[in-house]
């Protein structure tokens, strides 16, 4: 017992090691990356958004206004779907309206469900008001600067290029809770991101944005095709390369709002994260251990105290590089750099119980995971 304590101590140093300058890498490829700006489109074509809303999330309107105050020229249609007559989101959209009078925003109320997804029915009901070419899906918690649309248009003209997605830093929108989630998002998820994506080990398709166009969407079946799948914006990027086309992420950020105002509710969203990942690529996900290098010095120190000690320090130095570093890029900074080391055992302990999950939480419905990233809507007393 005392070798094999040893012996796991010693994986857990090295582990530790090799997080520490896997960290340093991807700091390295972020910045390189969003140094360089995403080109703008000439074009002037007609752009359909699409915002599957559900509730009156904080700053929903702020939100939303963001995607009406584009420098784009060409026409701008936007489709907001509700389930509910009595959802709160409906009033937004009305106080958008006036807002801008000049603006085409279309509202559509259709409770037909298609499928456990209720995002997916949404995206359903909405899809026969789409009037332009290209379509851009984003959630309803996404923020966007002025050249979005110019930005997103310019990488869907690149030949062989089927969908445009968006890399995205957090902004906690609801207290300290919220802005812990944004800060795992700029610290953690974003160098990760951005360095698999430099080096071809990962094409992601994000619910940031799903930019294609419409004959693509038809290409691949409609929205109706994902109505039983979790991530379903993983999977709508794979049905687009199934048809040769590539999916590119230009270095173009938009913001991701979060709302958690406790630990159980910033748990619950980020273990659904977890586990979508975790069913959708397990050994990629298993390798994301290398982005907690403090967490696992520390657990090294069990055993080899002085190194683990020592790994520790070089491990918070270099996180702290790649929290000012994704400050920098995003231009804001999510939470302060105090609570970086809670921020890293918060995000290691949800790695940890990722792999012993069997249901998620979504919008107070209990989907239980099926084989092949499929789910069910159907409630489970436990995981």
């Amino acid at each position: 017992m005392a070798m094999l304590a040893e012996l796991v101590g010693s994986v857990a140093l090295t582990l530790a090691g090799v997080s520490i300058v896997w960290t340093f890498a991807a700091t390295i490829v972020l910045r390189r990356y969003f140094a360089r700006p995403a080109p703008l489109a000439a074009t002037r074509g007609g752009v359909t958004i699409l915002k599957p809303l559900h509730g009156a999330e904080p700053r929903l309107f702020d939100n939303l206004a963001s995607f009406l105050m584009q420098s784009h020229g060409g026409p701008v249609q936007m489709v907001c779907g509700v389930q509910r007559a009595d959802d709160p989101a409906i009033a937004v959209v009305e106080a958008l309206r006036r807002r801008f009078p000049n603006a085409t925003i279309d509202l559509i109320l259709d409770g037909t469900r298609h499928g456990s997804s209720g995002k997916i029915s949404n995206l359903v009901n909405m899809e026969p008001h789409i009037r332009h070419p290209v379509v851009m899906l984003s959630d309803s918690d996404i923020a966007v600067g002025r050249d979005y649309v110019a930005q997103l248009l310019a990488a869907l003209d690149a030949p062989g290029v089927g969908i445009a997605t968006c890399a995205y830093h957090g902004r906690g929108d609801a207290g300290f809770w919220s802005r812990l989630g944004a800060a795992g998002t700029d610290w953690q998820f974003l160098p990760g991101l951005t360095f698999g994506v430099v080096n071809q080990l990962a094409s992601p398709c994000m619910g940031s944005t799903i930019a294609m166009r419409r004959d693509t969407l038809a290409r691949i079946g409609g929205f109706a095709r994902f109505a039983d799948v979790l991530a379903d914006d993983y999977a709508i990027g794979a049905a687009v390369r199934g048809l040769g086309l590539s999916v590119v992420m230009p270095p173009l950020l938009v913001s991701h709002a979060f709302d958690e105002r406790s630990a159980r509710a910033l748990w619950r969203h980020e273990l659904r994260w977890g586990v979508t990942v975790r069913d959708l690529a397990f050994c990629s996900y298993l390798g994301m251990i290398v982005g907690f290098p403090l967490p696992v010095a520390l657990f090294a120190a069990l055993w080899w105290p002085a190194a683990g000690i020592i790994f520790a320090i070089a491990a918070l130095a270099v996180r702290l590089f790649a929290a000012i570093s994704a400050e920098r890029v995003a231009g804001a900074r999510p939470a302060p750099l105090w609570v970086l080391p809670l921020r890293d055992i918060f995000g290691f302990a949800v790695f940890c119980a990722s792999f012993f999950v069997r249901s998620v939480d979504w919008r107070g419905a209990t989907l239980r995971i099926r084989p092949n990233g499929h789910i069910a809507a159907a409630p489970e007393t436990s995981p």
